[in-house]
């Protein structure tokens, strides 16, 4: 699946304030399993195959939370860099007179270096037998093959280094002579590799965590079906970042794929759009999902058309960036994939009229188009009148109860059909703008 920043900003996935769905899905252990869950989120799996397994990793994980060591933490990674960065003298194989030197006065002499010496190698010992207590998963019958594959890379790097057991045995007893000695060898022969066991391990607390992620939120793992006939099937579904969601059930498939919401402003449109992107994006990770249930086909991407900018250096409107952005999803359905393309309030750069006329153009282009799920949210609502004989389409609106004397109140229940609510006037009045420009100074 392959997602476009606009996407993941469009769908709250990363935001600078921390209130973003990566905030739910970050149980890493390390900074390094940090950066990896963020970059496995940026590059999904490629193929229906390689989610599959994924999927299968995930599930082992978050079934067998127990099997993940507590030996290693962050500061242990953070050391180990600082260990094999460190300049060469300081762990330089010891000299004879060193060697002669009794291990007391050998602390003296060299109280800083005993120290970093002794304290590196007790990280390094530690990430050893963190990764060590890994392989132990693969006796195993159970494991998944992605899964399998990535321990015994890590089996085999150990197993190929005759430094592996010093430097586990390690203890209080280990002298300053042996200690600079397992530095000085260590630092020569073992930077690469476990610079290399911590690339595996990040991944690894990308993936554990995904699965702790999944159990701790109640989510549920999705029915993934192989890139064919188009399928949407959610049952109960809701946006996670919500305090308390309202759930929802949507079917969308081949022969109707197309969604089109119609309701008042504020009614939940925008939000049930986002509800449906992140749980397709979050399926296609191999997580859970916010729903009792979804049954989804592979896509290769999400395109939004949500919250679109303008270009004040490149000269360019807002009209001009929807359009842009517009060009980009007619470009991505040529290369016949299945994508999701989700689509809200189309046209806000121009006036009502020319707003009416370009969304009609477009969703007739996109009708012609079976072969993709698309949701198109607008409060036009002689965009859905026109449309409403096509059985391709699905129409749902959200209501608003509006009352004669001028309140209203969102439900946020959706149901089926096309909706005519406005209350634009009602909210400027409500708020008190117009009162306040009639008053007089």
């Amino acid at each position: 699946m392959q997602n476009d920043k606009i996407t993941l900003k469009d769908l709250s996935i990363f935001s600078s304030d921390g209130a973003d769905v990566f905030g739910l899905l970050d149980h890493t252990v390390t900074q390094a399993g940090k950066e990896m869950l963020r970059e496995i989120i940026q590059k999904p799996p490629a193929d229906f195959e390689s989610l599959q397994k994924t999927q299968d990793t995930i599930r082992f994980w978050s079934a067998n939370q127990e099997l993940w060591p507590s030996v290693i933490s962050n500061g242990t990674l953070v050391m180990l860099g600082k260990f094999f960065e460190v300049a060469d003298d300081i762990a330089a194989r010891p000299s004879m007179i060193a060697s002669m030197i009794g291990p007391a006065l050998q602390k003296i002499f060299n109280r800083n270096q005993y120290f970093f010496i002794r304290f590196s190698l007790s990280h390094l010992s530690d990430f050893l037998k963190g990764c060590l207590q890994l392989t132990d998963i693969l006796q195993r019958d159970d494991l998944p093959a992605l899964l399998k594959k990535e321990l015994e890379t890590i089996k085999e790097e150990l197993e190929h280094s005759r430094l592996t057991d010093d430097i586990i045995s390690i203890n209080k007893e280990s002298t300053y002579a042996e200690l600079t000695k397992l530095s000085h060898d260590a630092r020569r022969e073992m930077k690469n590799m476990v610079y290399r066991l911590s690339t595996h391990y990040a991944r690894l607390d990308a993936w554990q965590a995904m699965g702790k992620a999944t159990i701790n939120n109640k989510w549920v793992f999705p029915d993934l079906l192989p890139t064919g006939a188009i399928c949407f099937e959610a049952k109960g579904l809701y946006h996670p970042l919500l305090q308390k969601p309202v759930a929802y059930d949507i079917n969308l498939s081949d022969s109707r794929n197309f969604l089109l919401l119609t309701g008042a402003n504020m009614s939940g449109k925008s939000t049930f759009m986002r509800s449906i992107g992140v749980a397709a994006l979050l399926a296609h990770l191999g997580l859970g999902v916010p729903a009792s249930a979804l049954k989804i086909s592979f896509l290769h991407g999400i395109i939004t058309n949500m919250q679109v900018e303008d270009n004040i250096l490149m000269g360019e409107s807002y009209f001009f960036a929807e359009v842009k952005r517009m060009k980009l999803i007619a470009q991505k359905m040529q290369q016949g994939e299945a994508h999701m393309v989700l689509m809200d309030e189309l046209f806000k750069g121009t006036n009502v009229h020319d707003a009416y006329q370009c969304t009609s153009a477009i969703v007739e282009g996109l009708l012609n188009r079976p072969d993709q799920l698309m949701i198109l949210s607008t409060h036009l609502f002689e965009v859905a009148e026109h449309f409403k004989d096509r059985k391709e389409v699905l129409f749902a609106y959200f209501v608003t109860d509006m009352a004669e004397d001028g309140t209203y109140h969102f439900t946020y229940e959706l149901k089926e059909g096309i909706s005519n609510d406005r209350i634009g006037y009602r909210i400027l009045q409500k708020e008190g703008v117009l009162e306040l420009l009639m008053r007089k100074k």
